[in-house]
């Protein structure tokens, strides 16, 4: 019995050349996607290159502080930058320098007290020049020691030059008929450098000032508040006044930190803000 011989498993040249052909265009095929992917990736790469070059880069630099500020701004800035005394503190050493009496106007010296010229200075005129400081911080660093001419109601020539030593908080003090003392305060160590009384006023003037106080229910503290509520800020002055035959009202100016100044006007009845402006200068 006759074998046949096992036969080999052979692939015929056909079924050979057809599988190099195939493997042949498998590599091919890979070298095109990988050269595709290429020029894809260095084509996002030159595109963003580009782009980069057309847009310009963020900057997280800060302007300075003082870059975009007005004159008056600034002005503001100086003055409080080198202020001490609060108008709290300047208030409660003002009233203490005339018996009975009650505060009818308190300006800090220089930020925008143009309209306040008709308050009279005792040693003549010129804007204190103060050199930068700390902030405010409240309290004075000294104890008022009370008027240098040792009276409320003196008429010589102050023991002080009004400005001299900085800025300034300017008052003025009405007694219960009207007479109304100008008592001017260093705003950097609290200390009186000037009281004496306004000679400038006249009965009516008087008579005035004593009826605007015997309407005024709310205290210059209270509109203070109210105002710095609305806007967060340094009072740096409040004033009595007449809201257009409509009764009285505080007038309260607030310097905030944009060194911009609001004046709001409220009601010296009932705390309520009647109006309100700020000054974009």
């Amino acid at each position: 019995m006759r074998l046949d011989p096992r036969r080999k498993n052979r692939l015929s040249p056909r079924s050979r050349n057809l599988k190099v052909t195939g493997a042949a265009a498998c590599v091919a095929a890979a070298a095109l996607l990988l050269t595709a992917c290429g020029q894809s990736s260095d084509s996002a790469t030159s595109a963003a290159t580009e782009a980069a070059k057309v847009l310009p880069q963020k900057t997280t630099a800060s302007p300075s502080a003082t870059a975009d500020l007005t004159e008056a701004q600034q002005e503001r800035k100086r003055l409080l930058d080198a202020t001490e005394v609060t108008f709290d503190d300047a208030a409660t050493t003002a009233v203490g320098e005339v018996a009975g009496g009650k505060l009818v106007d308190l300006d800090l010296e220089g930020v925008d007290d143009d309209d306040r010229d008709e308050s009279p200075s005792p040693t003549g005129t010129g804007s204190p020049s103060p050199t930068d400081a700390a902030s405010p911080t409240g309290s004075p660093t000294g104890s008022p020691t009370g008027s240098p001419t040792g009276s409320p109601t003196a008429t010589g020539s102050p023991t002080a030059s009004p400005g001299a030593e900085g800025p300034v908080w300017v008052a003025e003090v009405a007694e219960k008929d009207g007479t109304v003392h100008t008592v001017r305060i260093n705003a950097v160590d609290g200390k009186v450098i000037d009281a004496r009384v306004d000679e400038d006023q006249d009965d009516q003037d008087k008579q005035q000032t004593a009826r605007w106080l015997s309407e005024a229910t709310q205290t210059p503290e209270q509109a203070a508040k109210v105002a710095t509520e609305k806007k967060k800020g340094t009072v740096t002055s409040v004033s009595l006044d007449d809201n257009d035959g409509n009764g009285v009202i505080w007038s309260v100016d607030v310097v905030g930190s944009d060194w911009k100044k609001t004046t709001f006007d409220v009601d010296a009845k009932n705390d309520t803000i009647v109006r309100e402006e700020t000054d974009n200068d």
